[in-house]
């Protein structure tokens, strides 16, 4: 496998995002439980909090690498849907159709899979936000190939602007958030209506520069704007980014279970946890920050090889069949660890629960998906 003419440092986000997002899964048993939130004891709520708040921005560096890589176009908008949604879509549909079968009521599922993807495997959703990330690069590719630095710095200010307003509508509504629940069960948070919006207008003023688009953009100004740094300099200036990141991450999670908790264990519906992970949020401010700290880091790894190509070039499909290896990992270890402060290893068991989770999930299908594309005419069409 040739690894002349790569970028480097893009190979080892995607692998490393790939983990984090075996992670942040691990971690879900650890405030989700039943048909609701759970949380066993205060250490679990430290542990929940800390791990996922360490590796939240790993969506958005998937959408950084793809903009670095592709953004603005190099090629006609024909060719480019042929080249990357055969690559994406067929393997997505092979994984939808998959799950559904798996899990849950397959004909239910099926038929729901005409309008949304199967909530069983609730990460697919980051399939659709790709698609729709994708449909609007062709549209903006000719103004990206002559934006200036300070054009896109504006651009990039208002979308900084937008990553308060779940953090905004949560002030607004006095801290309780409504939830609405659809024909899934899965909670939705009514928005509290901000700067034009309505219950006969969702797209306020806000609505067309917010969420993923400003991480295509934040992956145009590190390819155009952004020469490479000094280790000295990318510490000085990514690190300070990357924890203030953090503590609002990891922070915002802990004070709102806190105020939800009079005493552990802590149980009550889902609406719990929709709550809990406002600061998660891919579009607020301290996802973004973790994302910028943790792409300056990315672009100081030079080394390669071929492993690191073989499961770069795997990510996708490791992505999509993860979960189905992640949930036989996790019974397994925590039956043999145990939960809590009932762990066989104390104060350590919820991380070394999640980390072996993720681990052993990561090593597997990492595996399993190299082997699978290197079959000749059908690899790619079942792990991309």
């Amino acid at each position: 496998m040739n690894t002349e003419n790569r970028i480097i440092w893009l190979d080892w986000l995607r692998v490393c995002a790939c983990l984090m997002v075996m992670v942040v899964h691990s971690t879900e048993p650890f405030y989700l439980g039943g048909q609701g939130a759970r949380i066993l004891t205060a250490t679990d709520a430290f542990w929940a909090s800390f791990s996922d708040s360490f590796v939240r921005a790993c969506v958005p560096l998937f959408v950084i690498a793809s903009s670095y890589l592709l953004f603005p176009l190099r090629m006609s908008t024909g060719a480019f849907f042929r080249r990357r949604l055969s690559r994406l879509l067929v393997p997505f549909v092979l994984w939808t159709l998959v799950y559904a079968l798996m899990w849950g009521d397959p004909v239910r599922n099926l038929k729901g899979l005409l309008l949304n993807f199967n909530y069983a495997a609730g990460h697919l959703w980051f399939v659709y936000m790709l698609l729709g990330v994708y449909l609007l690069m062709p549209l903006l590719s000719p103004w990206a190939e002559r934006v200036g630095k300070r054009e896109l710095q504006g651009y990039l200010g208002v979308w900084c602007l937008t990553l308060f307003i779940p953090f905004i509508r949560e002030w607004a509504s006095g801290g309780e958030v409504p939830v609405i629940h659809g024909p899934t069960g899965i909670p939705n948070p009514a928005a509290y209506p901000l700067w034009g919006e309505a219950s006969w207008n969702g797209y306020g003023t806000f609505y067309y520069v917010s969420g993923f688009i400003g991480y295509l953009l934040l992956g145009l100004y590190f390819r155009k704007f952004v020469p490479e740094l000094s280790w000295r300099r990318t510490l000085t200036i990514g690190l300070p980014v990357w924890l203030l990141g953090f503590v609002i991450c990891f922070g915002g999670f802990l004070l709102r279970v806190f105020q939800t908790a009079d005493s552990f264990p802590l149980e009550g519906p889902v609406d719990y946890a929709v709550g809990w992970e406002t600061p998660w949020y891919n579009d607020t401010i301290g996802v973004a920050l973790m994302a910028v700290g943790w792409v300056m880091l990315f672009r100081k790894f030079k080394a390669s090889s071929r492993t690191l190509v073989a499961v770069s070039k795997a990510s996708y499909g490791m992505y999509l069949c993860h979960m189905i290896v992640l949930a036989q990992a996790s019974e397994m270890i925590s039956t043999w660890i145990g939960q809590g402060a009932e762990g066989s290893l104390g104060f350590w068991s919820t991380p070394a629960e999640i980390l072996l989770t993720a681990l052993t999930t990561f090593v597997i299908t990492a595996v399993a998906c190299t082997l699978i594309q290197r079959i000749p005419r059908v690899g790619k069409w079942i792990v991309g």
